[in-house]
């Protein structure tokens, strides 16, 4: 049985016709792309891909099918998703359904078409943009008014999207083994594995909703404060500046990825932006400036932090300095303060999907939580 039509439509009016897959309607949200090879279970669950159509660069999605063991959150958080061509069937013993099934279930609007390499050349040229899916009998309308609809959808820039994502209520995660240490962890769209990285490590996390205060996370009197990763616009989330703030001038030892490392930069008075297309996948080389290593990492984000290269910059905590950068494009890909137990990254060390390289960021915060007390 031949699927129903299709259609992606870009707000600059370029157009890929397909097939559908996963729910029929239609969606709306920021078009990227994610390069990762393997992991697709975890890119579509987390958080951080909230209000974002992905496009696939991996030709076959959906070999492995899907399991209850992989996903980063409750749900599937991607706004739509383009593949070039759905496995036909799910083999792994790890699979409990097929992918295809879990998008339909999930409402998920999804569509196969073979210009998935065109669609990511176009992007890396012209820069992420809004789009739409339309399947079924939406697919069917005229395209000005499918484009109408797109030019009508919201923009990423200035979107306040971590209170959606993040968790309505506290939750905590036990320490393996013996507890070394309470951390307080702010949820603005956490992915699982990284609390479990910390539990690993013998800390007892502690994780709160996007907008706690710097009052409700001192209240634990944590060992340490960790901002997660996240979906939308930093220069929205003022409420998570101004916790970090709080945090800081209390003098906790604090540890951030992604967007918590855009909020870092926030609250240190320095400036994010957009990237063109931003960095998403599980293989961009980012080198640490102090000791000259090369990890290879995986990435998710739309924005990055505006900050001095050339040595350190005066912060209202003392020295900074941008402790990483990204070997593709030279933007920022780490922050710390050299008077005082903080530090950032861009990237996701906890590692789901994606290289190892860089789980040893998790020992350095451990070890800044000991050497606090």
């Amino acid at each position: 049985m031949t699927p129903p039509p299709a259609v992606l439509v870009l707000e600059d009016g370029k157009t890929f016709h397909g097939v559908a897959y996963g729910a029929l309607g239609e969606t709306f949200g920021e078009m990227v792309f994610a390069t990762g090879m393997t992991g697709y279970q975890e890119t579509l669950t987390d958080p951080s891909y909230a209000r974002q159509i992905v496009a696939m660069t991996a030709p076959h999605i959906g070999n492995t099918g899907v399991n209850d063991e992989d996903p980063e959150s409750g749900r599937i958080h991607v706004a739509g998703y383009v593949v070039r061509e759905p496995a036909r069937v799910a083999s792994s013993w790890r699979a409990t359904g097929t992918l295809d099934a879990a998008l339909r279930e999930q409402g998920v609007v999804g569509i196969a078409a073979p210009g998935t390499r065109a669609l990511t050349r176009h992007l890396r040229d012209k820069g992420a943009m809004r789009a739409g899916i339309f399947s079924g009998d939406a697919a069917l309308a005229p395209e000005r008014d499918l484009l109408d609809k797109v030019l009508a959808s919201p923009s990423m820039v200035g979107a306040d999207l971590a209170r959606d994502v993040s968790t309505p209520e506290p939750y905590v995660v036990a320490a393996h083994g013996a507890k070394r240490f309470t951390v307080a962890a702010v949820d603005l769209g956490i992915k699982a594995m990284t609390p479990y990285r910390m539990a690993e490590r013998g800390c007892e996390v502690h994780v709160l909703p996007a907008t706690s205060t710097a009052e409700d996370i001192l209240a634990l009197d944590p060992d340490g404060v960790f901002f997660s990763n996240g979906p939308g616009d930093p220069a929205a989330a003022d409420y998570a500046v101004d916790a970090l703030r709080g945090v800081l001038d209390a003098g906790r030892p604090f540890f951030g990825i992604c967007f918590g490392n855009q909020i870092f930069g926030r609250a240190l008075g320095l400036g994010t932006y957009k990237l063109r297309f931003g960095h998403r996948g599980i293989n961009q080389p980012v080198r640490d400036r102090t000791t000259g290593k090369v990890d290879i990492s995986a990435h998710n984000h739309g924005f990055a932090v505006d900050a001095p290269t050339d040595g350190t910059f005066d912060t209202p905590y003392g020295r900074g300095e941008v402790s990483h950068v990204n070997l593709n494009d030279g933007c920022v890909e780490g922050l710390r303060l050299l008077d005082y137990p903080a530090f950032s990254v861009q990237y996701h060390p906890e590692a789901a999907a994606g290289p190892h390289d860089a789980t040893n960021l998790f020992d350095r915060f451990c070890e800044l939580m000991g050497g606090a007390r």
